[in-house]
């Protein structure tokens, strides 16, 4: 039996450790929002604050994060994310004082940083010269799971055992899952794999005018994040049933995965910065039919193309930045971007909420994003045409 290549094992185990860090560390806690209102008495407002935070916490740790990665490689750095994350996920489960609550959400912000989909795609792409996409399509389709495996198991423990003891049980998942198989088989790329494929470093990178534009593109776009999250109200006040708004908003997740299988085939029939072009322009296409057209059908047109455009979204955020400007530094680039795209991800959702609340209406805040959307496309078109980066030109 022929043994399976040490890079495609490593993609293999890191699809499975994201699956688990994900479902533990981000899922999860929806399902317990409820049951902590419910015991400790505080408002909805100030728990979900504290994952607001911790977003910013992801952004503000992502840059020297990067640094790490390009430097030392993923071992020390994801092993040691995956202790921390046991520990704070025990931690949240004695939590009592408001204060710790928050200082331990703003730890698991970081520890975000250390163990999900930013490292994971630097080790890949550190791995993978030829087939990045399909390297990294496998990781995000295995971990693309994460929510459809950990709510539903979250839901059943908290109903058996109480919200406390749920989290000790998923800590223990978490620690099992992941903390061997990073200390065991990640490490380094050897340097040769990327000997011959020029490589910018991060201020270089920085000062590229095609850098600018990515940013520019990927920060609009992120503003998407307001729209998922406020998508299920949004329906309800067209006149959907709750059942029906949150099973088309639950389809955007399937429609995510969709997408990604969809990438890398487009990506060999079209050159990648039409490839890119294509992606990005459904998706103000796609808002404004849902802003346009009443009724289910324009509702399943918008999650159909909106949901694969941000399952591919995830790809090309990382295939992009490697063929732009090489592998070497490719982490710390990326916790630059990574940093600007979570200050939009913090802002979205409560920006929708505060312009309902002052108008009675998502409508002006949809149409907000949806010419954001179109800025998006041009500037990821612009960024990603031929001769834009170093790494074209050479």
């Amino acid at each position: 039996m022929r043994r399976i290549p040490y890079r495609w094992r490593l993609v293999l185990t890191l699809g499975f450790t994201e699956t688990v860090s994900w479902g533990v560390l981000y899922y999860a806690f929806g399902v317990l929002v409820e049951p902590t209102e419910a015991e400790l008495g505080w408002s909805r407002a100030e728990i979900t604050g504290a994952f607001s935070v911790a977003l910013l916490m992801l952004g503000v740790s992502g840059v020297a994060v990067g640094q790490w990665l390009d430097r030392r490689g993923p071992r020390l750095l994801m092993t040691a994310g995956s202790i921390a994350g046991v520990g704070l996920v025990l931690a949240w489960s004695g939590v009592r004082d408001l204060a710790a609550y928050y200082a331990i959400w703003i730890a698991i912000g970081a520890t975000w940083s250390a163990t999900l989909y930013g490292p994971a795609f630097a080790t890949v792409i550190a791995h993978f010269r030829e087939r990045r996409t399909e390297a990294l399509t496998v990781v995000t389709l295995m971990a693309g799971l994460a929510s459809t495996i950990f709510l539903p198991l979250t839901a059943l423990l908290v109903s058996r055992l109480g919200w406390r003891d749920t989290l000790v049980a998923l800590a223990a998942i978490l620690g099992l899952a992941t903390v061997l198989p990073h200390a065991l088989l990640l490490r380094a790329a050897p340097r040769e794999t990327h000997q011959h494929e020029p490589s910018l470093s991060l201020g270089e990178a920085v000062r590229q005018p095609s850098f600018r534009w990515l940013a520019l593109g990927f920060v609009c776009y992120a503003l998407t994040l307001g729209i998922q999250v406020n998508l299920v109200p949004y329906l309800g006040g067209r006149g959907f049933d709750l059942a029906t708004a949150a099973w088309l908003a639950g389809l955007v997740g399937a429609m995510q995965v969709g997408g990604r299988l969809l990438l890398g085939p487009l990506e060999r029939r079209v050159a990648p910065h039409t490839a890119v072009a294509l992606v990005y322009a459904t998706q103000p296409v796609a808002l404004a039919l849902l802003l346009l057209v009443p009724g289910t059908a324009g509702a399943l047109v918008f999650v159909v193309l909106f949901g694969a455009g941000r399952g591919m979204d995830t790809l090309i955020r990382g295939t992009a930045v490697a063929r732009l400007y090489g592998p070497r530094r490719f982490a710390s680039i990326q916790g630059v971007l990574g940093s600007l795209i979570t200050v939009a991800w913090a802002a979205a959702p409560v920006g929708l909420g505060a312009v309902y609340d002052r108008t009675g209406s998502y409508d002006a805040g949809f149409w907000t994003v949806d010419a954001a959307l179109v800025v998006a496309a041009l500037a990821l078109w612009r960024g990603t045409r031929p001769g834009a980066g170093p790494s074209d030109r050479a």
